[in-house]
């Protein structure tokens, strides 16, 4: 009698590459590493200047699928270009200053075979240069305030705690970490992709917004765990890091939240980027407040532009529908008052666990 064996879904690692060929030989041997029976490989190379790309096809010509972008398209329009050539039931959208433990893809591909539901997951993600805490990059699993600051259980602001064991449960979030994001690959696709203007940061909180827009779930599996360097491509404290963040933001919102919601949510969120530029300028850094102001100017000049976005997105959104909108890991608090004006700087705390 002949037993009919378990199809096992194929899965697609892409790491997106910008001269990142220090990264390249020292995180991708854990990559190919990882025990998964039917997955590839694949770096997209972002127009990179360095030696990347010969690098690799001397050191692993077999083992690593390249896709030669020939130009830096940016992190966000990067991944659309490169996930367009690439075709597997599940794709993992890796950042090239990651190292993975050899069991990290199997509890997320499991759950999510269980729950069709599930639209995408993230592991665990530490820091690199200390094992032992989380990393700023997504941590235990991205959540976002009443006023749309996004946050993670692990990480408050800029304040990453140690990693105890205290976030090792499975939970439903509200976006997973760009870093080592798990994704359906239909669905990356159906749900309009990455927005590719926003470059770089929050491009993961917008796609999972609409993912959960569309009733589907974002969970972070921490039984599988993965060590993120941070700020490989732009640093943590870069100006440039600083523009996006702030423009990408309100650009996020703008598309996602209610009409009703942003005739008090914009002017709210625009006097407190206010506060932010203030604070800025009395730490003496002026660029930052520049870049701000630019944030702003950007959205109020690509006004129409995000507007045409949000309309496609909700029919997007609407095609795509398997029930109403999934609000878990949407808090009524504000972060903001949590960690300054409360001095709770710890996601145990804010939550009382």
């Amino acid at each position: 009698m002949l037993v009919a064996q378990k199809t096992i879904p194929t899965v697609a690692i892409v790491i997106l590459n910008y001269n990142g060929q220090q990264y390249l030989e020292q995180f991708l041997p854990s990559v190919l590493a990882s025990a998964y029976a039917n997955q590839k490989v694949i770096v997209a190379d972002n127009g990179s200047t360095d030696t990347s790309i010969s690098f690799l096809e001397a050191r692993y010509p077999n083992e690593v699928e390249i896709i030669d972008l020939k130009q830096n398209y940016g992190f966000a329009e990067g991944y659309n270009q490169a996930l367009n050539q690439v075709s597997a039931d599940y794709y993992i959208l890796l950042n090239s200053d990651v190292e993975v433990r050899p069991n990290w893809i199997t509890p997320i591909i499991d759950l999510m075979a269980q729950d069709t539901s599930i639209a995408a997951c993230q592991p665990k993600v530490l820091a690199h240069h200390n094992k032992t805490v989380f990393e700023h990059a997504g941590a235990a699993g991205g959540y976002m305030d009443a006023l749309g600051y996004p946050f993670c259980r692990g990480r408050i602001m800029d304040v990453c705690e140690e990693d105890k064991g205290q976030y090792d449960s499975i939970e439903n979030i509200f976006w997973a970490t760009g870093a080592a994001l798990v994704i359906r690959a239909p669905l990356y696709h159906a749900i309009g992709q990455l927005d590719g203007d926003y470059f770089a940061h929050m491009e993961e909180i917008d796609l999972c917004w609409r993912l959960k827009r569309a009733g589907y779930k974002i969970m972070v599996v921490p039984e599988s765990i993965v060590y993120h360097v941070g700020g490989g491509t732009l640093n943590y404290q870069s100006p440039r890091k600083t523009y996006l963040n702030f423009r990408n933001n309100i650009s996020t919102l703008f598309k996602n939240e209610p009409s009703l919601k942003l005739l008090w949510l914009l002017p709210v969120r625009f006097s407190l980027d206010g506060v932010a530029g203030i604070v800025f300028l009395l730490k003496g850094q002026h660029q930052h407040t520049l870049e701000i102001i630019k944030a702003h100017g950007y959205f109020y000049k690509n006004i129409r532009k995000l507007s045409a976005k949000r309309k496609s997105y909700s029919k997007l959104i609407e095609a795509n529908k398997i029930g109403v909108e999934t609000k878990e890991g949407r808090i009524a608090k504000s972060i903001l008052w949590q960690y300054y004006a409360l001095g709770k700087k710890a996601y145990k705390n804010i939550f009382g666990l």
